[in-house]
């Protein structure tokens, strides 16, 4: 709130003078060693008037002189003081003496020098209470009228302060008792109470706020209240029945304007946020007046406990409150949980975390404003079908918490609750929903626990896919921290150089000759066993980790293509790129840095890529592919059949290979599920132009079927196995294929 309005009041008021206005003048007191600057300040300010008050001048030429004169006239308003005068420290020496010995704590110093290598240190100024300091040759006509001016006032007002000790102990004391988190309510009845303490009154008065953005008044309330007005808080200043009070008040939000009767008062406040503030009082008797110097501190005051209060709760807000829902957010729900363990146990109680199921394709598709009101709806609807004793709150992207007994938070009652379509923008939209239970146990220690253990299950049961939901056990936990583990060890192995590359060859089934070589991820544990691809793929792409490791893997394939090629192998180097790694925005640049750095041919690397990619979006997609074509890499589309599987996508790829899943070759003997899809791929790959390569042979009977079937190539087992390199160019050089 700001007090610039409140002196609008005490202007008009008869007999609110300054507690100094009996005095003739203001006293300036001269100390300097130099003649010539006691008569030029004197000229320089002969003709200055402040607060309609003229100077008069009193002179000593030493520290000595300055303290005897300062004895003698105890109401000196200013001290000019020359730092270097007797001694290189005699003002400083002066001011401490004035301070200390003579206990003058309300006479301004100004100390003023001719020789500025002498300025006092910070501390020096902050420790002898030294109010200004200045160098002579800075101290122009028009800048000592402003310094004494300033001065003089600010005199006026602590001598003011000091003859109504007892008001403003009282002023200072209620302040202090201001508590900004007991809230603004709280606030609002105590500032009643001061106000009539500092007027004699007995607390009998309201206290109402306005939005400013209120022309009708519908959003004017009373905050507190006391006295005969004590029933009246929360309710509307319409309630107020006294016709004048009402009036008063009224006037004063509205027009932002103190007020004044013989037996009422009332100050207007302007909130820096919107929010206006009437304070009212009123007594049997007449109103006595109240000097202005102790309204004006008061009023002070008031505001900056007012703001101080208003930062709390706004900060509250930003901390507890989410913005788009007006739900409690993910720290307030640790704190109810917190809070409620502790004062009761809550033993039956269970938290469950809703995902709103493929938001950010929802996103994609219609906007983040569909998204924001989707958000709503939902959030809207989950605090009005429970009770209030179940704490809901938003506390994810998409995620909502809900938390309470276990026979309202319960996986077929919030079902239940979600199940009909919720309306957005006049459409209603059915929304798929995955949930994550978990049950509060004594060996959940804290409501962080609690949620870390119910994200889990949510992801148990989004693996399962859409609408589906899973309660966390001790196995689940388990199996999260393993992965966890496997983390930390992947990002271990990759810093330490423990990740291999191995090649396995692509032959030509027609000529039976090697093509190319396919780069495969190996990962050897400190125990020297080989972790499972399919153990440790996954945690790296959930994490994000699949980037760094993938553009590793490339550079470390064409560093190994590097030496092939140097050995008389030009061979065709083919790299798997995860869907993670393909999304990534720097993806292009690796590419391009690799191919840079290894000095290849772009021609002899091709690299794999999932028909999943297409999660991307097209144009994403697109743009890759080609940027990657006109770097003159080839593109083969690994695992087909197993994943989007769009033909009408697939047409659209500019890709030069399709590689049958290994899935496949194991069922080609098999004529429901293996060889006539095997057969639909090389003769898709036909059509469209593309090599055809099967991985996976392992036997001569699979390489029998998929020759007779036109398939193009082919690598496994029964060629080769992978090979690190030094056994690749063993095996190449020894022509073993």
């Amino acid at each position: 709130m700001h007090n610039d309005d409140h002196l609008d009041l005490l202007e008009d008021a008869p007999g609110l003078q300054s507690a100094c206005a009996t005095d003739a003048c203001w006293k300036v007191l001269i100390v300097d060693d130099d003649e010539d600057v006691h008569h030029a300040t004197e000229f320089a300010l002969n003709d200055l008037r402040v607060l309609g008050r003229p100077l008069r001048f009193l002179h000593a030429s030493s520290a000595d002189e300055a303290i005897a004169v300062l004895e003698r006239h105890r109401d000196v308003a200013i001290v000019l003081l020359d730092v270097v005068m007797e001694r290189e420290d005699a003002g400083l020496v002066a001011v401490e003496r004035i301070r200390n010995e003579l206990a003058m704590a309300s006479v301004r110093i100004i100390l003023r020098t001719g020789q500025p290598g002498y300025a006092p240190e910070l501390d020096a100024i902050a420790n002898y209470d030294i109010n200004d300091y200045k160098t002579k040759t800075e101290l122009t006509r028009s800048k000592l009228f402003t310094t004494v001016t300033a001065a003089i006032r600010s005199f006026d007002q602590i001598r003011t302060l000091e003859e109504s000790r007892s008001s403003l102990e009282l002023i200072i004391d209620g302040a202090s008792r201001f508590n900004a988190e007991l809230g603004l309510p709280t606030f609002a009845t105590a500032v009643i109470e001061q106000l009539a303490a500092l007027l004699g009154l007995a607390p009998e008065g309201v206290v109402c706020a306005r939005n400013a953005d209120d022309a009708n008044g519908a959003d004017e309330v009373i905050l507190a209240a006391a006295g005969r007005y004590a029933s009246l808080v929360n309710q509307p200043l319409s309630a107020l029945a006294d016709p004048d009070a009402r009036g008063m008040v009224t006037s004063c939000l509205r027009e932002g304007t103190n007020r004044r009767g013989e037996r009422a008062l009332a100050l207007h406040f302007s909130g820096r946020h919107g929010r206006d503030f009437a304070v009212y009082i009123e007594s049997t008797a007449p109103i006595c007046t109240l000097d202005r110097h102790l309204l004006d501190v008061f009023c002070t005051n008031i505001t900056i406990c007012g703001e101080n209060i208003g930062l709390v709760e706004r900060l509250r807000t930003a901390a507890f409150v989410d913005a788009l829902t007006g739900l409690p957010n993910r720290a307030a729900q640790v704190a109810a949980i917190d809070d409620l363990k502790r004062d009761s146990g809550a033993g039956d109680h269970v938290l469950a975390l809703i995902d709103i199921d493929e938001f950010s394709e929802s996103i994609d598709a219609f906007g983040y404003s569909f998204g924001d009101q989707q958000l709503q709806a939902v959030g809207a609807r989950l605090r009005a079908s429970l009770p209030d004793d179940v704490h809901v709150a938003r506390v994810g992207s998409d995620v909502f918490g809900v938390y309470g007994s276990a026979q309202v938070v319960s996986l077929g009652n919030l079902r239940n609750i979600l199940l009909d379509p919720f309306d957005n923008e006049g459409v209603s939209h059915t929304i798929s929903f995955s949930l994550g239970l978990v049950s509060v146990t004594d060996a959940v220690r804290s409501g962080v626990d609690l949620l870390r253990n119910a994200a889990i299950a949510l992801k148990r049961a989004k693996v399962d896919g859409p609408g589906n939901a899973a309660y966390y056990t001790a196995e689940v936990g388990v199996l999260t921290r393993q992965r966890v583990h496997m983390l930390h060890d992947l990002r271990a192995a990759l810093e330490n150089r423990r990740l291999i590359v191995v090649f396995q060859p692509q032959f030509d089934l027609a000529t039976n000759r090697v093509l190319g070589v396919e780069a495969l991820l190996r990962w050897r544990n400190d125990a020297g066993e080989y972790v499972p691809l399919e153990q440790f793929i996954p945690v790296a792409e959930q994490s994000g980790l699949i980037v760094e490791i993938g553009a590793w893997v490339l550079n470390a394939a064409l560093a190994a293509q590097r030496e092939l090629d140097g050995e008389g192998f030009k061979l065709r180097m083919a790299v798997n790129v995860s869907p993670v790694q393909f999304r990534h925005p720097g993806f292009l640049d690796v590419v391009r840095s690799a191919i840079a750095d290894s000095g290849i041919n772009p021609a002899l690397l091709e690299l794999e890529i999932t028909e999943s990619v297409a999660l991307s979006g097209w144009k994403l997609v697109a743009e890759h592919l080609q940027a990657i074509k006109a770097l003159g890499v080839s593109i083969a589309i690994d695992d087909f059949g197993t994943g989007f599987s769009s033909l009408s996508y697939l047409a659209r790829l500019p890709a030069d290979c399709l590689k049958i899943d290994r899935s496949f070759v194991q069922a080609l003997d098999n004529r429901h599920s293996g060889t006539p899809i095997a057969a639909m791929v090389i003769r898709l790959g036909e059509q469209l132009g593309m090599r055809v390569l099967a991985e996976g042979v392992e036997d001569e009977l699979q390489l029998e079927i998929l020759t007779g079937l036109g398939c193009s190539e082919a690598q496994g087992l029964v060629y080769a196995p992978a090979m690190a390199l030094r056994d690749l160019l063993v095996w190449l050089r020894a022509g073993e294929h």
